[in-house]
């Protein structure tokens, strides 16, 4: 991103002063997995496409990769119906998968694939921002936690929550592979006024949200909030042209490694102001044509 293309981005941004109502902010958060549970009733499985990508991006997906050598546990975030998980079990034989997601119709469509094996893959039902990882999985037995295109659908308020949830279950020395919409996104910078509800933070027709990350956000979060080592973290951009539609634009995304550190206290030390909400304390998604996730 150059400084011609980050100024006009801000002059972009700039212009919508206006946010959506505090009653509508608040129901547009707190009903995020009843919206995309909709989401996927409309849907179904003919979205997203198969992410065939992601082993270009994170070695560690990689056959012949460290982890893979050791018959690694993969947990992935937000698994929607799996167009993640089937590449990478198809790439690694020895990987066993967990994969969660806060909408139950999701979750049904990944048990209901020809490919799914109690074997090698486990789906379930887990709200990260409240819901306990460790109550379904061991604690500190995951290798890899794919986070891709999943902390953006939550609120900003409830994303350090999520993080603590993930150290809980991640083994020393264990990875998160990040990757979600950066500000100034295209995605972003075409949103109309009326989807605003905070800095960064959008809702799109449907009800679902789509929060814009920066660098600095994600080192808040993974590194002072979640006691984690930073070994990748920036932007990675991607051309978009469509002569079809006159698009030559640039889709912005951030992309990030983080590690817990191998001595797990400083993890507990980090998160010890942070609390995860137990199911009794916490608050209970027009389709973006640009979505990409």
């Amino acid at each position: 991103m150059d400084d011609a293309f980050v100024a006009r981005a801000q002059e972009t941004l700039a212009k919508d002063t206006s946010v959506v109502p505090e009653f509508w902010q608040n129901k547009y958060k707190t009903e995020a997995s009843v919206n995309w549970d909709k989401f996927y009733n409309r849907h179904t499985t003919n979205f997203f496409k198969d992410r065939h990508w992601t082993d270009r991006e994170f070695e560690e997906l990689r056959p012949g990769h460290t982890f893979s050598e050791q018959n690694p546990v993969l947990l992935e975030i937000g698994c929607g119906v799996g167009n993640f998980i089937w590449p990478v079990l198809e790439r690694n034989p020895n990987l066993k998968v967990f994969a969660c997601d806060f909408s139950p119709r999701a979750v049904g469509f990944v048990k209901a694939h020809e490919a799914y094996s109690e074997d090698r893959c486990h789906a379930f039902v887990c709200d990260i921002t409240k819901d306990r990882l460790s109550d379904t999985i061991p604690p500190h037995s995951v290798d890899i936690v794919s986070a891709i295109f999943v902390f953006s659908a939550l609120p900003p308020e409830k994303q350090a929550q999520a993080v603590k949830n993930i150290t809980e279950i991640l083994k020393p020395g264990g990875r998160v592979l990040f990757r979600d919409y950066a500000m100034y996104d295209l995605a972003q910078l075409r949103f109309k006024p009326g989807h605003k509800l905070e800095d960064n933070l959008y809702v799109r027709q449907d009800g679902t949200l789509s929060y814009y990350f920066t660098v600095e956000r994600l080192r808040e979060l993974f590194v002072q909030h979640g006691g984690m080592v930073e070994q990748e973290n920036g932007y990675t951009v991607k051309r978009l042209v469509n002569v079809k539609k006159n698009i030559d634009s640039e889709r912005i995304f951030a992309q990030a490694k983080f590690q817990a550190p191998i001595d797990s206290s400083a993890i507990d030390e980090a998160m010890a102001g942070t609390r995860l909400l137990d199911t009794s304390d916490a608050a209970q998604s027009d389709r973006m044509a640009m979505r990409t996730d």
